[in-house]
């Protein structure tokens, strides 16, 4: 019998076509939970005049979503855990999808806050699973790029929706945009054929059989036989518990990574979703004051690429705390008078800085805990995060109405960028003397990791039983 290191094996495969498809419907999810998400930004102005909204009334709607997306990530993060990634995600998928479409419908700021805050319990509760998954399966080496590419597919599905907001609204209103959201309800039935399981979770709830099958899938070299052993991560337990991620010394570190997830989706959201009012009242016309945001997205795939491209050779959690810093710091040379190109210029970077920063986080957080846990703690970090979600759009509201100047409101969204950095490298610092304690007392002669060339060596996947 053969004892084979599944997750040793995962991180050392070549991408092949199976990851690619992986990272095709990721990609294609977040595509759409990105469209649905920004599109608030892209009709507020509208919203505000056909409804006769004020700025903190926009404000509390624009958190119907957020708050919606916090209860989705609370929820269907340690769900996951129990019912497995895929289920979880087609709920999620079924769930924003269908709200969405509806709020087209809505004939009141009361029914579109409900169907608001529906749609967001989707988008807030599948993108740790969707994370989770790319995590598990992308090759060690470019793990970092894959999630990153991946989750560009928010930034593309929010200048989408920026891009259709230019077109369609002046001519046709604010409605037909939501009703554009039923396309993933359409590829459903493709994705349920195409996307797999998570394979810690089918060997976690012994479904030995299929775990193999799907081996066989990511790793073609791998020919399976009856008596093998498949061996998931190490520490895995078969009850999930959220209390899981304060133990083993994980309290200071998950903190850590709540406010850092809090500080960045406060700049995420807060400018998505008052940027393009912002800059009407500075004086620019609607589709420009909307091309901003397009503007904002497209820095956000670009960061989100030149990110993970960077996180996978410079380490991911010293990228995240420099992409967090430079976002404090442009955001806060945005307070300072520039001409047209230069606000451009400094919009493209921010955006590439505050989304950048964020999917480098969601990754930084999944690879901080075991795969037990692994959703449930993303989900938690991106739930608990969206606190900061929620007071973004209304912190836009609060200095909108009281209309201060636009150099303070991008001062006042500097300020998380600085204090997230600040978590992050408390937590590096953290990590770091934890790491030099157990390899000095614990781990006298640490195991090496397998090499990327042990899908080449078969006998390099086999675990011996004393580890």
């Amino acid at each position: 019998m053969r004892n084979l290191d599944v997750t040793g094996m995962l991180d050392a495969a070549r991408f092949n076509a199976f990851h690619a498809r992986l990272l095709l419907w990721g990609a294609l999810i977040i595509v759409f939970d990105g469209y649905d998400l920004v599109i608030y930004g892209v009709v507020l102005p509208a919203l505000m005049n056909d409804w006769g909204l004020t700025a903190l009334q926009a404000g509390l709607l624009g958190s119907c979503a957020l708050m919606g997306m916090m209860l989705g990530a609370l929820i269907f993060g340690p769900l996951a855990d129990y019912i497995g990634r895929r289920r979880s995600i087609f709920m999620c998928v079924a769930l924003f999808s269908s709200f969405t479409v509806l709020n087209g419908f809505a004939d009141s700021p009361e029914a579109f806050a409900v169907l608001r805050l529906l749609a967001g319990v989707g988008l807030g509760g599948v993108m740790p699973n969707i994370i989770a998954l790319m995590n598990e399966y992308a090759p060690r080496k470019q793990r970092s790029t894959l999630i990153a590419l991946m989750f560009s597919g928010y930034a593309a599905g929010g200048m989408l929706s920026a891009g259709l907001g230019m077109l369609i609204v002046p001519a046709w209103g604010w409605r037909p945009l939501f009703f554009m959201a039923a396309v993933p309800l359409l590829v459903l039935p493709l994705l349920i054929r195409q996307l797999p399981e998570s394979i810690n979770f089918l060997l976690r709830s012994g479904q030995r059989q299929r775990a193999q099958l799907l081996l066989q899938r990511v790793l073609p070299r791998y020919v399976g036989q009856p008596s093998d052993h498949l061996l998931g991560e190490e520490g895995q337990q078969t009850r999930v518990s959220i209390i899981q991620l304060f133990q083993d010394g994980r309290l200071i570190n998950t903190l850590l990574l709540w406010l850092a997830f809090a500080c960045s989706l406060l700049m995420i959201y807060g400018l998505s979703a008052w940027l393009p009012k912002m800059m009407t009242m500075a004086g620019y016309a609607l589709t420009s004051s909307i091309a901003f945001l397009l503007i904002l997205n497209a820095g956000a795939i670009v960061g989100s690429l030149f990110g993970g491209w960077l996180a996978d050779r410079c380490g991911l959690g010293r990228v995240l705390l420099a992409f967090l810093a430079a976002s404090g710091v442009v955001l806060g040379l945005m307070a300072v008078k520039s001409p047209l190109s230069v606000m451009y210029v400094l919009i493209g970077i921010a955006g590439a800085g505050t989304t950048g920063a964020q999917i480098l986080a969601n990754a930084f957080a999944v690879q901080s805990y075991p795969a037990h846990i692994r959703s449930t703690g993303l989900g938690w970090a991106m739930g608990i995060g969206r606190i900061g979600a929620i007071v973004g759009p209304l912190l836009g509201a609060v200095l909108q109405g009281f209309t201060l100047p636009l150099q303070v409101s991008f001062l006042v969204f500097a300020i998380p960028g600085l204090i997230g950095a600040a978590a992050i490298g408390v937590f590096l610092i953290r990590t770091s003397r934890w790491q030099d304690v157990v390899l000095e007392f614990d781990l006298p002669n640490p195991p090496p990791h397998p090499s990327v060339d042990s899908q080449n060596d078969p006998r390099l996947w086999v675990r011996s039983p004393d580890l």
